[in-house]
Protein backbone atom coordinates (compact mmCIF):
# COMPACT_ATOMS: atom_id res chain seq x y z
CA UNK A 1 0.00 0.00 0.00
CA UNK A 2 0.88 3.49 -0.57
CA UNK A 3 2.66 5.27 2.31
CA UNK A 4 2.88 9.45 2.95
CA UNK A 5 6.65 8.71 1.40
CA UNK A 6 5.46 7.04 -1.76
CA UNK A 7 6.00 8.79 -5.05
CA UNK A 8 3.83 7.96 -7.94
CA UNK A 9 2.60 9.10 -11.56
CA UNK A 10 3.90 11.23 -14.08
CA UNK A 11 6.33 13.92 -13.07
CA UNK A 12 8.13 16.46 -14.68
CA UNK A 13 11.66 17.11 -14.44
CA UNK A 14 11.68 20.95 -14.98
CA UNK A 15 14.11 22.70 -17.56
CA UNK A 16 15.95 25.61 -15.95
CA UNK A 17 15.29 28.66 -18.03
CA UNK A 18 18.30 30.96 -19.01
CA UNK A 19 17.87 34.47 -20.29
CA UNK A 20 19.54 35.43 -23.33
CA UNK A 21 22.23 36.65 -21.05
CA UNK A 22 22.80 33.55 -19.21
CA UNK A 23 21.13 34.15 -16.33
CA UNK A 24 18.34 31.68 -14.33
CA UNK A 25 15.07 32.88 -15.66
CA UNK A 26 12.96 32.46 -12.89
CA UNK A 27 9.71 34.44 -14.94
CA UNK A 28 9.51 31.84 -17.24
CA UNK A 29 10.30 28.89 -14.79
CA UNK A 30 7.33 30.17 -12.13
CA UNK A 31 5.22 29.90 -15.72
CA UNK A 32 6.46 26.72 -16.50
CA UNK A 33 5.57 25.21 -13.50
CA UNK A 34 1.95 26.76 -13.52
CA UNK A 35 1.20 25.20 -16.96
CA UNK A 36 2.68 22.14 -15.64
CA UNK A 37 -0.02 21.83 -12.54
CA UNK A 38 -2.78 23.04 -14.50
CA UNK A 39 -2.06 20.14 -16.83
CA UNK A 40 -2.58 17.91 -15.05
CA UNK A 41 1.29 16.33 -13.55
CA UNK A 42 1.79 15.62 -10.67
CA UNK A 43 4.93 16.15 -9.22
CA UNK A 44 7.56 18.44 -10.02
CA UNK A 45 11.49 17.81 -10.18
CA UNK A 46 13.50 21.00 -10.40
CA UNK A 47 17.40 20.90 -10.86
CA UNK A 48 17.78 17.22 -11.81
CA UNK A 49 19.84 16.25 -15.06
CA UNK A 50 17.46 17.89 -17.34
CA UNK A 51 17.33 21.41 -15.03
CA UNK A 52 21.07 21.23 -16.00
CA UNK A 53 22.16 21.11 -12.07
CA UNK A 54 25.94 20.78 -12.33
CA UNK A 55 26.28 24.15 -14.18
CA UNK A 56 23.96 26.06 -11.06
CA UNK A 57 25.85 28.08 -8.40
CA UNK A 58 24.28 26.99 -5.69
CA UNK A 59 22.74 30.45 -5.01
CA UNK A 60 20.69 29.21 -8.27
CA UNK A 61 20.44 26.32 -6.70
CA UNK A 62 18.77 26.94 -3.60
CA UNK A 63 16.66 30.29 -5.87
CA UNK A 64 15.44 27.71 -8.30
CA UNK A 65 14.09 25.01 -5.73
CA UNK A 66 12.65 27.81 -3.76
CA UNK A 67 10.67 29.29 -6.77
CA UNK A 68 9.74 25.86 -7.44
CA UNK A 69 8.39 25.34 -4.22
CA UNK A 70 6.17 28.94 -3.95
CA UNK A 71 4.80 28.84 -6.98
CA UNK A 72 3.51 24.81 -6.95
CA UNK A 73 1.79 26.61 -3.46
CA UNK A 74 1.20 22.66 -2.33
CA UNK A 75 -0.88 21.50 -5.26
CA UNK A 76 2.00 19.34 -5.97
CA UNK A 77 5.04 17.91 -4.50
CA UNK A 78 8.31 19.35 -5.18
CA UNK A 79 11.19 16.52 -5.70
CA UNK A 80 14.24 18.48 -5.84
CA UNK A 81 17.83 16.96 -7.33
CA UNK A 82 20.23 16.50 -5.11
CA UNK A 83 22.96 14.17 -6.85
CA UNK A 84 26.59 14.47 -7.20
CA UNK A 85 29.69 12.57 -7.29
CA UNK A 86 30.97 14.05 -3.90
CA UNK A 87 28.43 12.07 -1.44
CA UNK A 88 29.19 15.26 1.13
CA UNK A 89 27.82 17.87 -1.30
CA UNK A 90 24.80 15.54 -2.41
CA UNK A 91 24.30 16.13 1.40
CA UNK A 92 24.74 19.35 1.06
CA UNK A 93 22.01 20.23 -1.84
CA UNK A 94 19.59 17.41 0.28
CA UNK A 95 19.95 20.28 3.20
CA UNK A 96 19.26 23.00 0.50
CA UNK A 97 16.35 21.56 -0.85
CA UNK A 98 15.09 20.89 2.70
CA UNK A 99 15.38 24.00 3.91
CA UNK A 100 13.71 25.56 0.36
CA UNK A 101 10.45 23.77 1.22
CA UNK A 102 10.94 20.39 -1.30
CA UNK A 103 9.03 17.52 -0.24
CA UNK A 104 11.78 14.98 -1.33
CA UNK A 105 14.91 14.97 -3.13
CA UNK A 106 15.85 12.78 -6.49
CA UNK A 107 19.62 12.13 -5.64
CA UNK A 108 21.33 10.32 -9.24
CA UNK A 109 23.86 7.63 -8.51
CA UNK A 110 27.53 9.55 -8.45
CA UNK A 111 28.95 9.80 -11.88
CA UNK A 112 32.39 9.39 -13.03
CA UNK A 113 33.89 8.19 -9.69
CA UNK A 114 32.71 4.54 -10.89
CA UNK A 115 32.00 3.25 -7.35
CA UNK A 116 31.12 -0.13 -6.07
CA UNK A 117 27.85 -1.25 -5.26
CA UNK A 118 29.38 -1.25 -1.77
CA UNK A 119 30.48 1.96 -2.65
CA UNK A 120 27.40 3.04 -3.98
CA UNK A 121 25.07 1.86 -1.24
CA UNK A 122 27.14 3.68 0.98
CA UNK A 123 26.62 7.17 -0.69
CA UNK A 124 23.06 6.33 -0.88
CA UNK A 125 22.46 5.45 2.39
CA UNK A 126 24.81 8.10 3.77
CA UNK A 127 22.10 11.12 2.13
CA UNK A 128 19.40 8.90 3.42
CA UNK A 129 20.35 9.32 6.93
CA UNK A 130 21.38 12.87 6.40
CA UNK A 131 17.91 14.13 5.44
CA UNK A 132 14.60 13.47 6.95
CA UNK A 133 13.16 13.71 3.45
CA UNK A 134 11.98 10.90 1.33
CA UNK A 135 14.87 10.10 -1.35
CA UNK A 136 14.73 8.74 -5.08
CA UNK A 137 17.45 6.78 -6.31
CA UNK A 138 18.03 7.74 -9.74
CA UNK A 139 19.61 5.16 -12.23
CA UNK A 140 21.07 6.22 -15.00
CA UNK A 141 24.07 4.21 -16.16
CA UNK A 142 24.53 5.82 -19.95
CA UNK A 143 25.25 9.06 -17.54
CA UNK A 144 27.42 7.62 -14.97
CA UNK A 145 29.25 4.77 -16.16
CA UNK A 146 27.81 3.04 -12.86
CA UNK A 147 24.36 0.85 -12.59
CA UNK A 148 22.84 0.31 -9.31
CA UNK A 149 22.23 -3.51 -9.31
CA UNK A 150 18.90 -4.78 -8.36
CA UNK A 151 20.46 -6.49 -5.08
CA UNK A 152 22.17 -3.30 -4.12
CA UNK A 153 18.42 -1.49 -4.34
CA UNK A 154 17.13 -4.02 -2.40
CA UNK A 155 19.58 -3.12 0.73
CA UNK A 156 18.71 0.19 0.10
CA UNK A 157 14.90 -0.60 0.60
CA UNK A 158 15.90 -1.29 4.31
CA UNK A 159 16.23 2.45 5.04
CA UNK A 160 12.55 3.77 6.18
CA UNK A 161 12.88 6.79 3.36
CA UNK A 162 14.80 5.22 0.49
CA UNK A 163 11.35 5.58 -0.93
CA UNK A 164 11.44 5.01 -4.77
CA UNK A 165 14.08 4.36 -7.73
CA UNK A 166 13.90 6.25 -10.94
CA UNK A 167 15.31 3.47 -13.10
CA UNK A 168 16.96 4.68 -16.81
CA UNK A 169 18.92 1.55 -17.18
CA UNK A 170 17.08 0.31 -20.35
CA UNK A 171 17.15 -2.76 -18.88
CA UNK A 172 13.70 -4.80 -18.83
CA UNK A 173 15.34 -7.94 -17.28
CA UNK A 174 16.72 -6.09 -14.13
CA UNK A 175 13.74 -3.85 -13.90
CA UNK A 176 11.43 -7.35 -13.77
CA UNK A 177 14.18 -8.27 -10.85
CA UNK A 178 13.55 -4.84 -9.02
CA UNK A 179 9.66 -4.51 -9.32
CA UNK A 180 9.95 -8.29 -8.08
CA UNK A 181 11.88 -7.98 -5.06
CA UNK A 182 10.07 -4.08 -3.94
CA UNK A 183 9.01 -3.55 -0.49
CA UNK A 184 5.62 -2.19 0.10
CA UNK A 185 4.87 1.57 -0.74
CA UNK A 186 8.70 1.59 -2.99
CA UNK A 187 7.78 3.09 -5.97
CA UNK A 188 9.72 1.84 -9.60
CA UNK A 189 9.09 4.77 -11.79
CA UNK A 190 10.55 4.55 -15.20
CA UNK A 191 13.36 6.98 -16.26
CA UNK A 192 12.76 6.53 -20.25
CA UNK A 193 9.72 8.45 -21.49
CA UNK A 194 9.64 5.82 -24.24
CA UNK A 195 9.77 2.82 -21.90
CA UNK A 196 7.17 4.11 -19.59
CA UNK A 197 4.13 1.84 -21.48
CA UNK A 198 6.12 -1.26 -21.33
CA UNK A 199 7.13 -0.90 -17.86
CA UNK A 200 4.18 -0.30 -16.59
CA UNK A 201 2.52 -2.94 -17.92
CA UNK A 202 5.31 -4.73 -15.78
CA UNK A 203 4.23 -3.47 -12.88
CA UNK A 204 5.90 -0.01 -12.04
CA UNK A 205 3.78 3.10 -10.70
CA UNK A 206 4.84 6.27 -13.03
CA UNK A 207 7.63 7.94 -13.95
CA UNK A 208 10.09 11.18 -13.84
CA UNK A 209 9.84 12.40 -17.63
CA UNK A 210 11.59 14.84 -19.66
CA UNK A 211 9.05 14.83 -22.90
CA UNK A 212 6.29 15.99 -20.06
CA UNK A 213 7.95 19.56 -20.35
CA UNK A 214 6.29 19.64 -23.72
CA UNK A 215 3.09 17.50 -23.55
CA UNK A 216 2.32 17.57 -19.60
CA UNK A 217 -1.36 16.91 -20.02
CA UNK A 218 -0.76 13.96 -22.31
CA UNK A 219 2.19 12.22 -20.51
CA UNK A 220 0.18 12.86 -17.74
CA UNK A 221 -3.05 10.72 -18.97
CA UNK A 222 -0.98 8.12 -20.64
CA UNK A 223 0.50 7.22 -17.21
CA UNK A 224 -2.67 7.46 -15.79
CA UNK A 225 -4.25 5.01 -18.11
CA UNK A 226 -1.34 2.69 -18.40
CA UNK A 227 -0.95 2.15 -14.63
CA UNK A 228 -4.85 1.84 -14.23
CA UNK A 229 -4.75 -1.20 -16.52
CA UNK A 230 -6.26 0.65 -19.51
CA UNK A 231 -3.74 -0.73 -21.72
CA UNK A 232 -5.60 0.15 -25.64
CA UNK A 233 -6.19 4.27 -24.31
CA UNK A 234 -2.37 3.99 -23.16
CA UNK A 235 -1.20 2.52 -26.22
CA UNK A 236 -2.61 5.36 -28.50
CA UNK A 237 -1.38 7.91 -26.44
CA UNK A 238 2.15 6.22 -26.56
CA UNK A 239 2.83 5.64 -30.60
CA UNK A 240 1.00 9.33 -31.41
CA UNK A 241 4.01 10.99 -29.46
CA UNK A 242 6.69 8.26 -29.45
CA UNK A 243 8.92 10.17 -31.76
CA UNK A 244 8.52 13.08 -30.08
CA UNK A 245 9.80 11.13 -26.89
CA UNK A 246 12.42 9.86 -28.99
CA UNK A 247 13.55 13.13 -30.84
CA UNK A 248 13.90 14.82 -27.04
CA UNK A 249 17.59 12.23 -27.19
CA UNK A 250 18.44 13.02 -30.37
CA UNK A 251 21.47 15.00 -28.80
CA UNK A 252 21.91 15.15 -25.52
CA UNK A 253 19.23 16.34 -22.96
CA UNK A 254 18.48 18.68 -22.59
CA UNK A 255 19.25 20.32 -25.78
CA UNK A 256 16.70 18.94 -27.58
CA UNK A 257 13.52 19.57 -24.89
CA UNK A 258 15.11 23.25 -24.65
CA UNK A 259 14.73 23.94 -28.25
CA UNK A 260 11.06 22.27 -28.58
CA UNK A 261 10.02 24.79 -25.30
CA UNK A 262 11.89 27.54 -27.36
CA UNK A 263 9.79 26.33 -30.59
CA UNK A 264 6.50 26.64 -28.56
CA UNK A 265 7.09 29.94 -27.12
CA UNK A 266 7.46 29.04 -23.53
CA UNK A 267 11.46 29.66 -23.07
CA UNK A 268 14.39 31.69 -24.61
CA UNK A 269 16.51 29.15 -26.42
CA UNK A 270 19.76 29.62 -23.89
CA UNK A 271 22.36 26.90 -22.52
CA UNK A 272 25.39 27.15 -20.35
CA UNK A 273 28.58 25.98 -21.83
CA UNK A 274 28.99 22.37 -22.17
CA UNK A 275 25.37 22.41 -23.43
CA UNK A 276 24.80 24.14 -26.74
CA UNK A 277 21.83 25.03 -29.25
CA UNK A 278 20.63 21.86 -31.72
CA UNK A 279 22.28 21.13 -34.95
CA UNK A 280 20.93 21.45 -37.57
CA UNK A 281 19.69 18.28 -38.24
CA UNK A 282 17.73 17.75 -35.11
CA UNK A 283 16.14 21.30 -35.36
CA UNK A 284 14.76 20.88 -38.72
CA UNK A 285 13.25 16.86 -37.36
CA UNK A 286 11.99 18.31 -34.16
CA UNK A 287 10.29 21.17 -35.92
CA UNK A 288 8.55 18.56 -38.07
CA UNK A 289 7.36 16.65 -35.03
CA UNK A 290 5.92 19.76 -33.01
CA UNK A 291 4.20 21.20 -36.25
CA UNK A 292 2.71 17.44 -37.20
CA UNK A 293 1.10 17.47 -33.46
CA UNK A 294 0.20 21.35 -33.54
CA UNK A 295 2.66 22.22 -30.64
CA UNK A 296 4.20 25.08 -31.77
CA UNK A 297 3.67 28.89 -30.73
CA UNK A 298 2.39 29.70 -26.80
CA UNK A 299 -0.96 27.51 -26.21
Amino acid sequence: MPTANTILGCGTALVTPFTREGEVDLESFRNLIDWQIESGIDFLVPCGTTGESVSLTIDEYRSAISACVEQSGGRVRVVAGAGSNNTAHAIELGRIARESGADALLSVAPYYNKPTQEGLFRHFQAIAQASPLPVVVYNVPGRTSSNVQPATLKRLQAIANVCAVKEASGDLGQIMQIVSQRRAGFSVLSGDDALTLPMAALGCQGVISVVSNLIPAQMSQLVRLACGGQADEARSIHYEYLDLMNLNFVESNPIPVKYGLFRMGRIQESYRLPMCELGPAGRERMDHELERLNLTGRG
